[in-house]
């Protein structure tokens, strides 16, 4: 799951990004208004985590040109303005929600998931291949309906193959989409992560889902 944090603060968007990534979300971040609007514009995200005061264009701009783009594009204010008829304006204006700063982490991140709970588009958010599905709001993976206990970067690596089964996904493509990198040909991050993978998802179970093209990459699929 995606997340754009549009802040100009380098120290709040790291805290942001460093949080966020810990609990398995891919983070873009925008430091001004005009290139966080063009990124919510044409990027696939979750949840938009939007300052107000921003330079080039405020944040009353980006959330009044995301709601004429995209009616239900989850938004949620997050600003050190604290004044009632703020609040109203923000609400009023189509923010989902709304959050002063100082705030704890674990605050937004309920408000986050709160949203997308009760966002319709995102009430089904389930990603299923054999007997292997991942629930995408309440944070889990599951293999013949017993968890696996997965840390950040194996469940984002999860996710993507359960979003693309069937697939042959290259290690450049898995870098790239994953871990927002460029890939290095003597690096081995890709190989070490889906090693670990597999051994929550498939040692313990006798058909094998995750398997490997040599010289290529991976591929999710289900195989006699």
């Amino acid at each position: 799951m995606k997340i754009l944090i549009i802040e100009d603060e380098s120290k709040t968007a790291a805290f942001l990004t460093r949080g966020f990534n810990e609990e398995g979300y891919v983070v873009d971040v925008a430091a001004d208004g005009a290139d966080g609007f063009n990124l919510a514009a044409t990027g696939d995200y979750e949840m938009v985590v939007l300052d107000i005061m921003l330079p080039k264009r405020d944040g009353w701009w980006v959330l009044q040109e995301i709601r004429k783009h995209r009616q239900d594009q989850p938004v949620i204010l997050l600003t050190a303005l604290d004044d009632v008829s703020h609040r109203v304006k923000g609400l009023n204006s189509g923010a989902d929600d709304y959050l002063v700063k100082p705030f704890a982490f674990s605050e937004l991140l309920a408000r986050v998931r709160n949203i997308l709970r009760r966002t319709p588009a995102r009430q089904t958010e389930m990603l299923r291949f054999a007997d292997l599905e991942m629930d995408l709001l309440r944070h889990k993976a599951m293999r013949a309906g017993k968890q696996i206990d997965l840390a950040p970067q194996e469940y984002r690596l999860l996710e993507y193959l359960l979003r693309h089964p069937d697939e042959v996904l290259t290690r450049t493509r898995l870098a790239e989409q994953v871990w927002d990198m460029h890939f290095d040909g003597d690096s081995n991050v890709v190989d070490v992560a889906i090693r670990r993978l597999r051994r929550k998802t498939d040692d313990p179970y006798q058909q094998k889902l995750i398997h490997t093209l040599r010289g290529v990459g991976y591929v999710l699929e289900e195989r006699d």
